[in-house]
């Protein structure tokens, strides 16, 4: 039963980590959603040590495992989820910096190391700025904005691997990097990352960011709660275009509609649930589907139970 195998897990991991280990651990406040239940088993992870703890409560009991950084590209289930969510903690948020490279802890902010890279005049990473997501997060899905993605200037990543309960370092030609997605482990948890740069004007650097913060600020809905683009774009086209051509801005589930500013947004006004945007974001798909016979595929994490469907 998934109660009995979150308190062995917890027996697990309360010797090793103390109060940073929490059964039925409201997740809402830590997504941009702010939808969503419980999770069985929450852990706020101050070291290695920490994730080998997490290594055996995963072994022993089975249960699933979830990372959250900054929670701005996920959706989890008003049921919750059912196993055990890691979040790194301040000892994770960390950067330095060594000649034409720059590196970060996972739980580092990725507009944080962008203006980092912008101190030592560092170019390359200039797009992370309107991305508002962890280092951690963003490696794992290739994050990109503004034409470019992490892919490009990641030269490795270092993974805690809580299968083989191990520290891994790979390089990017290992990661299996595609868009908006990864081969990482799939029980590996982020934890560093370093990136490549070249040297570039101070002045031009910061252009480039501002430019990029501008964008954001005008084309998204930055004062409401959403997670960021719901869908990626499919070869050749923009999700937004034809959302907004197949009508999709006037669709609205209960306390979910489509942001009239950025069709490929879904805002979750207040009293919303998880299951309103869940609704919503396949009656956007079938819209686009009967318009254009395109399935767009959700750039979002869709995780827990909705309905009958566990994902």
């Amino acid at each position: 039963m998934p109660a009995e195998a979150a308190a062995r897990a917890l027996e697990i991991l309360r010797p090793a980590i103390g109060d940073r280990a929490r059964g039925d651990y409201p997740l809402a406040p830590l997504t941009s959603f702010r939808l969503g239940g419980p999770a069985s088993v929450y852990v706020e992870a101050a070291s290695m040590d920490d994730l080998a703890a997490v290594s055996e409560a995963l072994d022993e009991t089975e249960l699933p495992l979830l990372v959250v950084g900054k929670g701005s590209n996920v959706l989890i289930s008003d049921e919750g989820f059912p196993g055990i969510v890691v979040r790194l903690g301040k000892a994770f948020r960390w950067a330095a910096r060594d000649g034409k490279r720059v590196s970060a802890g996972g739980a580092m902010h990725l507009p944080a190391l962008a203006n980092v890279a912008l101190a030592h005049e560092l170019s390359g990473l200039e797009f992370g700025v309107a991305i508002p997501a962890s280092v951690g997060g963003s490696v794992r899905m290739n994050a990109g904005a503004h034409g470019r993605s992490l892919h490009e200037v990641v030269e490795s990543v270092e993974v805690f691997d809580t299968a083989e309960r191990r520290l891994r370092v790979l390089p990017a030609a290992d990661v299996g990097f595609s868009y908006r997605d990864s081969r990482l482990p799939e029980r590996g948890i982020v934890v560093g990352a370093t990136a490549a740069l070249t040297p570039g004007d101070r002045g031009e650097i910061r252009s480039r960011m501002e430019d990029a913060r501008r964008w954001r600020r005008e084309t998204q809905p930055l004062a409401e709660a959403n997670c960021g683009s719901v869908f990626k774009n499919p070869p050749g086209d923009h999700a937004a275009r034809l959302i907004d051509l197949a009508g999709g801005k006037l669709l609205r589930v209960g306390g979910a509609r489509v942001s009239e500013k950025h069709a490929n947004f879904v805002i979750a006004e207040k009293g919303a649930s998880a299951s309103d945007v869940h609704e919503l974001i396949g009656r956007v798909r079938e819209h686009v589907h009967t318009a254009f016979d395109v399935w767009l595929e959700p750039e979002v994490h869709v995780v827990g139970r909705f309905g009958k469907e566990e994902r």
